[in-house]
């Protein structure tokens, strides 16, 4: 079946990659192109309201492994913040935040966890665990999508970086679930309700 996708073809032939995704982007002034840069600056403000929320929730947590997990998933966070700002880049934009009301949401929601649970419980590491992945996973979807999108549109390395970030998205979500099968679950499941 021939391919009956159609690609703008480029003015002048570049050995930069960067030009190239700024130049697609650029010469296409599509709706589609619009809720790719809306979206970008969108998980651009997740990610860095992220870097204020996650030592929040390391220093709530109990358990080392935990703690551990969330001080890296901040590194990995900082990083992802670059990322971004180098697709940003790739498609000729300034690096741009629009508050991103799903994460603000979440990010309130694992705060009222860490109140309304019991300083140093496992059920607090439960709740904190909970509303991590909750995260992760709106992070999983919207990097998702943001890729395939990218792919649509052209911006093959910026559809890289995105991928990249998915990927550490992902891995991070598997490795709350395996913190929480380790034992954290059992023993929030053993500890009374206190008064």
């Amino acid at each position: 079946m021939p391919n009956t996708k159609s690609k703008k073809p480029e003015k002048s032939p570049s050995s930069n990659g960067k030009n190239k995704n700024a130049k697609a982007t650029q010469e296409t002034n599509s709706q589609l192109q619009k809720f790719f840069e809306d979206s970008l600056k969108d998980i651009y403000w997740a990610e860095k309201s992220l870097t204020k929320a996650l030592p929040k929730m390391q220093k709530a947590a109990t358990t080392e492994e935990l703690k551990n997990a969330i001080e890296e998933h901040l590194t990995q966070t900082e990083t992802q913040v670059v990322r971004l700002e180098q697709v940003f880049e790739l498609i000729g934009k300034k690096a741009q935040a629009k508050k991103c009301d799903a994460m603000e949401g979440l990010i309130k929601e694992g705060e009222s966890i860490i109140e309304e649970t019991e300083d140093g419980s496992m059920t607090r590491d439960v709740g904190i665990i909970m509303a991590a992945q909750k995260v992760e996973h709106y992070e999983i979807a919207t990097y998702g999508g943001l890729a395939q999108i990218a792919t649509t549109m052209g911006l093959d390395e910026a559809a890289d970086l995105l991928n990249e970030t998915l990927d550490e998205e992902k891995e991070a979500d598997e490795i709350l679930t395996k913190i929480a099968e380790n034992n954290i679950n059992w023993e929030a499941e053993q500890e009374t309700e206190t008064e």
